[in-house]
């Protein structure tokens, strides 16, 4: 067979996370798509889902879904009240004491083609332990199908490689939709921090800190945006790097950016799922000079776009993929049209 768009540079890392930019943007069709096109005879491949997926309807908008189909020889991780609802031959090769919303998960082998129906870990933690499990049997790489507004569980702690799924079920506004997709994929390639820096601020996961001109790391709030005092505000102001452990909320980058003497300073966030800030907010913080910067940072490989929305709207496909493979300089694919 021969490798087919972003293929290639997918076999290059040993995980990968596929996220949306909202509902119905095309997660599934990207899964069906990569599943579809990996050398499965060369490698060994797991799969699972951090919501329910492979259903035939969606549950809250009741528009038709697409099923999940998987080769021969994939492993795939779902509930266990969901593993009779499998239309392929398979063999039971792990049952967690790991527990979903839907109960645990079992893990099998498929000895055939065919539909399945996932619905696996739901946390950053979970979804680690089920990857080490996976690991057992010699796994070349584990995906992961992500869910509603779950950009988290697609964290560089979590997984080496992301595809992002946008389209029309964001915004049938072409413009909108390529600004927002472009603002999401600058977050995701912000640049790491210095080595030395990130060994000191890894094991820090909450609150809001500071070092200064002498390299001296301080706790300048421990829950971070919630009640900004005047003396947190003056220590913050002479930071010469501001760390932000937890979400970077609206409310924090507004005080940190009418912060006195803000140009020229290090702004660090974990990584670009702990973002929840405006394009506009975040443009206005750049133009001030600050450097931000990531601890941790997944490959970003490809955007897929889906011109449809589920009200029927659709937009032009060679114009979406065009105008956002200008904006974000990556390879953008309308995978239900290049289905073949």
């Amino acid at each position: 067979m021969q490798y087919s768009s972003f293929i290639p540079e997918l076999l290059k890392y040993r995980s990968l996370s596929i996220v949306g930019l909202e509902k119905n943007t095309g997660k599934t069709e990207c899964l069906n798509y990569i599943l579809k096109r990996l050398p499965l005879h060369e490698m060994k491949v797991a799969v699972t889902s951090i919501g329910i997926d492979g259903e035939t309807v969606d549950q809250v908008t009741r528009t038709a879904k697409p099923e999940i189909w998987i080769g021969e020889g994939v492993y795939f991780s779902t509930a266990h009240r969901f593993y009779s609802s499998k239309g392929l031959y398979s063999e039971l090769v792990d049952i967690s004491d790991e527990r979903s919303s839907l109960g645990e998960i079992v893990t099998a082998k498929a000895l055939c083609s065919g539909k399945v129906l996932l619905a696996g870990p739901s946390s950053a933690p979970s979804l680690r332990r089920w990857m080490d499990r996976m690991d057992r049997f010699n796994v070349d790489l584990k995906i992961i199908d992500g869910a509603l507004s779950r950009l988290s569980l697609a964290s560089p702690a979590v997984s080496q490689a992301m595809v992002l799924a946008t389209g029309a079920a964001y915004s049938i506004n072409m413009q909108t939709l390529v600004n927002r997709t472009k603002f999401i994929v600058d977050l995701i390639n912000l640049d790491l921090a210095e080595n030395e820096i990130v060994s000191r601020l890894l094991p820090v996961d909450n609150g809001l800190w500071g070092i200064d001109e002498d390299g001296v790391l301080e706790c300048i709030n421990s829950v971070s945006s919630i009640n900004i005092s005047e003396n947190d505000l003056a220590r913050l102001e002479k930071s010469r790097v501001i760390y932000v452990a937890g979400a970077l909320t609206e409310r924090l980058l507004k005080i940190i950016k009418d912060s006195k003497g803000i140009s020229g300073k290090t702004l660090i966030v974990r990584d670009f799922t702990k973002f929840f800030v405006n394009e506009q907010t975040f443009a206005l913080l750049l133009r001030k000079s600050v450097d931000v910067r990531v601890l941790q940072k997944s490959k970003l490989i490809a955007v897929c776009a889906n011109p449809v929305s589920p009200a029927g709207y659709v937009l032009d496909s060679d114009t979406l993929c065009e105008n956002l493979q200008a904006a974000i300089g990556l390879p953008v694919y309308d995978i239900v049209k290049n289905a073949d």
